[in-house]
């Protein structure tokens, strides 16, 4: 298989079992650099056994090339190029700050020490603090000042904000665009708020049963899909576009449709983009997609 330069990620037939259960199911994704991908599945969907694979963590079948490494192989090379944040910091409650950023120093070759100190002068987070006088709020810093100090080509946030208040969270991804993020490296992102993040994408991945559903960069999606809201009265006419979900609010009915005029729609009520969150639920719930 070649890879392009660009391509940061490559997967071709990736899929895992686990005895009976497929956990990822013939899986094909490419991810190019300087883009910004969110994948967004309900629980069970695959999400982290997909992350797992990418990460080496895990065996699977298939192709599989990050960066052109094979990532189970090839792991303590890849690793070099990829950090990684998860929903649950294990940090040990004993240590301090400057302990953590001088064991960070020594283990990794292009962590920058001065960057990762500007970063936590923003915060309240002291250089002599110790871990578990932290609430979870500081430990995500702590952590987003440390990746933000490494020059990875990929970042992986596996639910980077999960229990964290909205303050925190749009913090959190307010210093990872501004702060991090260029066009040479690639951030992977999974979260059950999309719509706090759907502003920062670039492109979408949907799973579901372990396959991906839908593949798609964010000017496709808002190219492709329409929510209408109509009066009653309009349902027939509605119906006559071939909606792909349908629902009512409040006595109107609430329509979506993929590949259908602009124009000729506006006709029938209120027409806007969907959300990213909306256009997730509906298609999965009903299954338009499958």
């Amino acid at each position: 298989m070649t890879i392009a330069s660009q391509d940061i990620v490559n997967a071709v037939g990736l899929s895992k079992n686990y005895g009976k259960f497929k956990a990822l199911d013939n899986v094909n994704i490419n991810i190019g650099k300087g883009k910004i991908v969110g994948l967004i599945g309900p629980n069970g969907a695959g999400k982290t056994t997909l992350l797992k694979s990418l990460l080496g963590l895990t065996s699977y079948d298939g192709d599989l090339q990050i960066m052109g490494l094979n990532p189970f192989k090839q792991r303590a090379q890849l690793m070099e190029d990829i950090c990684f944040i998860a929903d649950v910091a294990v940090l040990p409650d004993w240590i301090k700050v400057c302990e953590l950023l001088d064991f960070v120093e020594q283990t990794h070759a292009k962590f920058s020490r001065s960057k990762a100190e500007a970063f936590l002068k923003k915060t309240k987070i002291g250089s002599k603090q110790k871990v578990k006088s932290m609430s979870k709020g500081m430990v995500v810093q702590l952590h987003l000042a440390i990746v933000m100090s490494i020059e990875a080509k990929l970042l992986v946030l596996d639910e980077p904000t999960l229990g964290l208040d909205i303050i925190y969270r749009k913090e959190f991804y307010d210093n990872l665009l501004n702060d991090y993020f260029d066009h040479e490296r690639t951030i992977i992102i999974t979260t059950h708020q999309v719509e706090e993040v759907e502003h920062i994408l670039t492109d979408l991945l949907f799973i579901k049963d372990g396959r991906i559903v839908l593949d798609s960069s964010m000017e496709e999606l808002t190219a492709d899909y329409l929510e209408v809201m109509m009066p009653s009265e309009n349902y027939e006419d509605g119906m006559s576009f071939n909606p792909l979900t349908v629902r009512k609010i409040f006595g109107k009915y609430v329509m979506l449709f993929k590949n259908v005029n602009r124009g000729e729609l506006s006709a029938l009520g209120e027409v806007q983009r969907p959300g990213v969150a909306d256009l997730f639920v509906a298609l999965l719930k009903d299954g338009g997609l499958s």
